[in-house]
Parts: C-alpha cells; sequence; structure tokens
C-alpha cells in the first residue's frame, strides 16, 4: 500500500510538489526595475511560468502569439472586455492591455506559480479581485519593488535615454505617488544591484513556498 502511494507521486511529481501553487505580483514605479527583476527570477526559477498579457498592438520583430503576447484586435479585445474576462486591463499610448482571469487560474490549477509584472495601479486591481475570489486570495503574493530613492530613480529614467526632460518629470510626479502604495504589499524590496534584487526575490518565493498553508506535509 504505501509502496503505491510513493508510486502515485512518483508519477504526478508536479502535482504532488506544487498543490498550492502561487501568483507572484511584482510592481514598482516606472524605471524600478520589475521587468529586469521579473527576467532574471524568470531564468533562475524554470518552474515558475510568466503570465501572458492580451495587447491590441500589433507584434513586433520576433514576438510570438501566445508567448510574448496574446495579440488581439480591438473588436475581441472590447467583446473580452464587456464579457468580464480581464481581471485587469490598462490602455497605454493608444493600445490595450490586459490579464485573462483563464489565463492566471490556468496555469494555477496545472499546478504552475505564476510570476506577473505590473504597474501600481494595476496590482491595486488584482488584489481587490482577490478579495472576492478565494482561490486568487490563497495564491497571491505581492511584492514592490522601488529603489531607495526618487534621486535615484531620476538617474535609472535618465541613463536608460528613451524619455525627454518633460517625460522624466512627469514619471517622477507619478513615481511618488506610487511609492506611496508600498504599505499595501506583502513585501517591499528596496532596489539595488539587480544580483541583490534577484537574491531577495528568491527568498521571498522560497520562504512563502514552505508556509505550513501551502507546502506539503510530511508522512509518517
Amino acid at each position: 500500500m504505501k509502496g503505491e502511494n510513493r508510486e502515485s507521486k512518483a508519477e504526478h511529481p508536479d502535482k504532488a510538489a506544487n498543490a498550492n501553487p502561487l501568483l507572484v505580483l511584482i510592481s514598482a514605479p516606472s524605471g524600478g526595475g520589475k521587468t529586469t527583476l521579473q527576467d532574471q527570477l524568470l531564468k533562475a526559477r524554470p518552474e515558475i511560468t510568466r503570465a501572458v498579457t492580451c495587447t491590441t498592438r500589433e507584434p513586433r520583430d520576433g514576438e510570438k502569439d501566445g508567448v510574448d503576447y496574446y495579440f488581439l484586435d480591438a473588436g475581441s479585445f472590447l467583446k473580452r472586455l464587456q464579457a468580464g474576462n480581464f481581471l485587469e486591463h490598462a490602455t497605454v499610448y493608444g493600445h490595450s492591455y490586459g490579464i485573462l482571469k483563464s489565463e492566471i487560474l490556468g496555469k494555477l490549477r496545472s499546478g504552475k506559480d505564476v510570476l506577473l509584472s505590473v504597474d501600481v495601479q494595476g496590482a491595486a486591481t488584482i488584489r481587490k479581485c482577490a478579495e472576492d475570489d478565494g482561490e486568487l486570495k490563497r495564491a497571491l503574493v505581492s511584492v514592490f519593488l522601488t529603489p531607495d530613492s526618487m534621486a535615484t530613480l531620476e538617474q535609472r529614467l535618465r541613463k536608460r535615454g528613451k524619455d525627454s526632460q518633460a517625460v522624466i518629470q512627469k514619471r517622477l510626479a507619478v513615481a511618488k505617488q506610487e511609492v506611496a502604495q508600498w504599505k499595501n504589499f506583502d513585501y517591499l524590496i528596496i532596489s539595488g544591484a539587480i544580483g541583490d534584487d534577484l537574491r531577495h526575490m528568491i527568498s521571498i518565493y522560497e520562504a512563502e513556498k514552505m508556509r505550513p498553508a501551502r507546502a506539503v506535509p510530511p508522512e509518517f
């Protein structure tokens, strides 16, 4: 009987080891480094899968539908929006973006840990949805990433070389309001070197996996 139990678990290792998967949400002010941290975490922990976002913008060179984004026309996006399919959505530079609730729940129900990188407003929307959805609430772990000061954030924005002076000042003004929301997250990472940010993020991930409510109990 005991041998049968061990064989059963061996046949379904992912399900046994990840009965309570995580939805790891990373947010940060513009220029705060969330995309870099997301990419580094996915490389370091291949068992984590990224939530794929829907968008109405055209694919860029090398982008693949269903991998980088789900590329939808405006009409299809609107139908999904009106049907209440999106967990969170926004319009950026004339294009619509949205996270399908089915995208998140489908991966969680298959036993996968899911990584989601969104802005502060999107994070607030997702936290609110989780309050009304027990499945999302159990899985959600929110992390806020921010530089140690506005001066550091400004330096990073200038170093990117993508924005004009006016745009940088606008981003900084918005960032000041966004950083004030850090208390609403489960964890706060003060961003430093990329390696340090990743180390802190992995520590959070591993600690959450060991919580008694999520861990697979020992057998005696």
